[in-house]
């Protein structure tokens, strides 16, 4: 921009931080004297809540779910330097009579636009007007997927590539260097069902047939509910157990309907209890009318705008799963205008992103652009290729923590060539292995070879408890958790069994206890002044958790021991018990789950009286171990309940060493504070995991 008017285009791939960086290049650009105004556009629907939030909080209403283009004319025609906003408003902004007089005067001005997503939005008639438009105009582009002769798509324009509309590509970040750095996680893709097409021949031949897409076949409800029972026997394992949400994209609106159908009667007969949700576009291809490249993948999206009884049918579906979706989360939307469409749009991007959704079904929409971190698995009845697949793909690859360790693509049809070419496309041919993780087979070998580590360093599980000091501690910790990155890995796949291992599942919990045994002494360390190196190891802990630990799921373990024979409740104690032990989440409730099993469910006669005992007793419980800590503190019990009520309304406690300094009740001098705050502090959050955290919340 300082030394020519050259256009061009910056390749960065999804997920690496595009709408940040061109964002961030737009306010660089306005310190340049010669450049009048710099103009940077988005799609709306490539937006995301807390993205769409944080541009209008640098240029209010600047992206929102309306059309109206008055405000932005405005800032072209004052002192405002950096212009955020739409494609859709920029569009009226230079293509109607109403703005003319004051859009006329920026003709010849030195104006840099930058577009975000320039795959998706410079593709059709926008593009050119814009250019026919500003005389003096700069353009750059910020895309994932670029458009190459390759995967362009011939529309009124003729085809056009990235570099006809932009010039040079000025730098790029491509989809392995964000892998290698890891800015971006890795892929799994399965390929689930088979189908043959036969030959009419005498001896008929069966062969696989790739990319088919015969309605008759795969539009029948037979196979649209196969799929959907995989999706339901299957998303808790590929989600680790909801802890993260899925994604499931279809080839047209009219299979949506019966997929979205399907799950609701299924949930409603009682066989699943997940939260699924929907949007789509209402006219044929309304989301990617300007953005013709963008549908390579989509062509075969119901043509409702021919069909006004289509039309009305779809729209009253969607209307219909709007109004499920607000008697699920207590709202009001609906598809009536423009703006309480994208209204209901930006409230299902933020429970998805909340994990508040577990299955969101789609088309187009949210299959670019939308960037959700919990977001692990995209199951895929729809034939993508190129840039469309990459995109599509890219919404599970989103870093957020360890046990997250890729993306899950579940494939309905056979992408396995499209998928090639698009990893040649926008990587290079050899990329595969960066971009895909291995085989199942081979995180089997790297399991038993982490497992022979680690046997090497503690043959038994008792030998854990001869280690002789923190550095052997420490090698096992290490070794444990290796063992645990490979078998996080190894537990999405759908063949996974604990047979294939050489390790039994029960000695996997049983390490998996010792683990925390030592986690759990590092943690309750009463000698603060004292360095252990273990406080220097990562133990981990996202690697074990489990979902949905609270009191349907304990009450759930204990209905299985009343009213049975010795034999069996002693056999069935040990199992609820080490599963108290080998999860982080309950082993503060091991010991009062165990004490009530021994001092009241044996008692109980029948599994129904189960859920008021278990309340009373630990609201018992819970009152005795408050007291106690008061009393053995010496603490103002209404203080420390506020310190506790605080926590739990807003998960923090602020000020805390002054709210408990201010709680004792006796006198104590500085010295003796250093050493009583922290101890109180622990107890209180040792009180409030064992008793509220993973109690108080029913499902």
């Amino acid at each position: 921009v300082k030394s020519t008017n050259k256009n061009g285009y910056i390749w960065h791939t999804t997920g690496s931080g595009k709408t940040l960086t061109s964002f961030k290049a737009s306010q660089i650009l306005i310190d340049i004297p010669e450049v009048h105004k710099v103009v940077f556009v988005v799609d709306r629907r490539d937006l995301d809540y807390q993205t769409t939030k944080e541009f209008n909080s640098f240029s209010e209403g600047s992206v929102d779910g309306t059309n109206n283009t008055k405000a932005l004319v405005e800032q072209f025609d004052d002192d405002t330097k950096l212009l955020v906003t739409t494609i859709q408003k920029l569009n009226n902004a230079i293509g109607g009579e109403r703005y003319s007089s004051t859009m006329q005067k920026l003709k010849d001005k030195r104006i840099v636009f930058i577009f975000d997503e320039c795959h998706r939005s410079q593709f059709g008639e926008t593009h050119k007007r814009i250019t026919k438009f500003f005389n003096n105009h700069q353009m750059f582009g910020f895309t994932g997927t670029p458009i190459f002769a390759e995967n362009a798509v011939k529309n009124q324009l003729g085809k056009r590539t990235t570099k006809e509309l932009f010039g040079d590509c000025l730098h790029k970040y491509v989809i392995t260097d964000a892998i290698r750095d890891e800015n971006v996680l890795r892929f799994s893709i399965e390929y689930v069902g088979r189908y043959k097409q036969k030959k009419n021949t005498a001896n008929e031949i069966d062969i696989d047939v790739e990319g088919i897409d015969v309605p008759e076949l795969m539009e029948s409800d037979e196979r649209l509910e196969k799929i959907t029972d995989y999706i339901l026997a299957n998303h808790k394992m590929k989600t680790h157990n909801k802890t993260f949400t899925g994604m499931f994209c279809v080839s047209n609106v009219k299979t949506l309907i019966k997929y979205y159908n399907l799950f609701q009667k299924k949930k409603d007969d009682g066989e699943h209890d997940l939260r699924i949700a929907t949007i789509f576009s209402y006219s044929a291809n309304e989301e990617d009318e300007e953005a013709d490249g963008f549908t390579t993948f989509d062509d075969d999206m119901v043509a409702i705008t021919e069909n006004k009884k289509e039309y009305r049918h779809t729209r009253e579906e969607l209307d219909t799963f709007i109004e499920d979706y607000n008697q699920m989360f207590g709202c009001n939307y609906s598809s009536r205008d423009n703006q309480g469409f994208y209204n209901y749009y930006k409230d299902i991007a933020r429970r998805v992103k909340n994990r508040e959704i577990d299955i969101l079904l789609v088309v187009n929409m949210f299959l670019t652009g939308f960037d959700s971190k919990p977001l692990n698995t995209l199951y895929v009845d729809k034939n993508l290729r190129h840039h469309g697949l990459i995109q599509a793909f890219s919404r599970t690859n989103r870093i957020i923590n360890k046990q997250k360790s890729h993306g899950n693509i579940v494939a309905f049809r056979n992408l396995k060539s499209a998928t090639d070419e698009a990893v040649a496309l926008f990587s290079n041919k050899e990329a595969r292995e960066v971009i895909f993780l291995k085989p199942y087979e081979n995180y089997l070998d790297e399991f038993n070879e982490a497992l022979e580590k680690l046997l090497e360093i503690t043959p038994t599980v008792d030998s854990v408890n001869e280690l002789k000091d923190e550095e052997d501690e420490a090698n096992f910790v290490k070794a444990f958790r290796e063992l645990m990155r490979v078998k996080n890995i190894l537990s999405c796949f759908s063949d996974f069994d604990f047979d294939d291992l050489k390790m039994s599942e029960q000695e996997f919990e049983d390490f998996k206890s010792k683990y925390l045994d030592i986690y759990e002494k590092v943690k309750g360390s009463v000698d603060k002044e004292k360095v252990s190196i273990l406080e220097d190891v990562d133990f981990e802990l996202e690697l074990l958790h489990r979902d949905e630990i609270n009191v349907t799921y304990i009450l759930r373990l204990l209905s299985q021991l009343v009213d049975i024979d010795k034999t069996t409740f002693a056999r069935k104690r040990k199992q609820i018990s080490d599963i108290l032990s080998g999860d982080i989440n309950l082993r503060s409730k091991k010991e009062l789950i165990e004490k009530f099993i021994d001092e009241t469910l044996i008692n109980l006669e029948s599994s129904d009286e189960i859920g008021d005992s278990f309340d009373n007793f630990w609201d018992e419980e819970k009152i005795k171990s408050f007291n106690k800590l008061c009393e053995e503190e010496q603490l103002d019990k209404e203080k420390i309940q506020d310190i506790i009520d605080e926590k739990l309304f807003s998960n923090q406690i602020t000020a805390v060493e002054d709210k408990v300094r201010i709680s004792l009740l006796k006198k104590e001098g500085i010295l003796e504070r250093k050493i009583t705050i922290p101890r109180v502090i622990e107890k209180i959050e040792r009180f409030i995991s064992t008793f509220i955290d993973g109690i108080s919340t029913v499902n």
